[in-house]
């Protein structure tokens, strides 16, 4: 009887991850397309369509930021991003409503960060981010909303949009879940909120 129950329970959890292992898969397969690929769960206006995934940059890391703009400032930020590529700002930017802009073609390199000059272990141990995780390496992904208040938090879509997106990323260059940064681990930032943390944080629980 024990063993029927257990046996029972192992078909029912096989029945649920299933799926899940899945959709994993599929999204991973999108995930190294070229083009404009509909990726499920994200609404994605793309700037700046993928390539051959094996022309991007070697994209080590995930850097987390959070832009002081008001609600609606991401559409203008990805275009002014993607008129003038290294500008200060990053390839990807999330709306509150949590529409993703992808604004730089992959094998450009915005100007974001300031050259992982954290070496305190406040947030993280910054052994290997110390002048490390840096621009040239770390594809950044920019949440706009929190103006004027700024330890305002993402919206419920943004969370919603970042934990596909995050997803996206790591498959697409092969980028480990410990290399999800805020910026706030890697660079000294504005002390009245942690920049980017708390979705930061959230991707690691996720690939957990």
């Amino acid at each position: 009887m024990m063993i029927a129950r257990l046996l029972a329970a192992a078909l029912a959890a096989l029945f649920l991850i299933a799926p899940a292992i899945a959709e994993d898969a599929e999204l991973a397969k999108l995930a190294r397309a070229s083009g404009t690929p509909e990726i499920p769960g994200l609404k994605i206006v793309w700037l700046a369509p993928w390539g051959d995934v094996a022309n991007a940059r070697p994209w080590r890391n995930v850097i987390v930021h959070q832009t002081e703009g008001p609600a609606g400032s991401a559409r203008g930020g990805a275009q002014a991003q993607a008129k003038t590529p290294t500008r200060r700002g990053v390839t990807v930017w999330v709306e509150t409503d949590g529409t993703v802009y992808w604004a730089v073609a992959e094998n450009l390199v915005p100007t974001h960060g300031d050259g992982a000059n954290r070496n305190d272990n406040k947030y993280i141990d910054n052994s290997t981010t110390y002048r490390q995780v840096v621009r040239d390496n770390s594809i950044g992904v920019e949440f706009a909303g929190n103006y004027p208040d700024v330890t305002t938090g993402p919206t419920a879509a943004q969370v919603a949009a970042w934990q596909t997106l995050v997803k996206v990323l790591r498959a697409r260059y092969g980028i480990p879940l410990d290399h999800v940064y805020a910026h706030n681990w890697i660079d000294y930032k504005d002390a009245r909120y942690c920049e980017g943390c708390w979705l930061a944080t959230l991707a690691k629980v996720w690939g957990e």
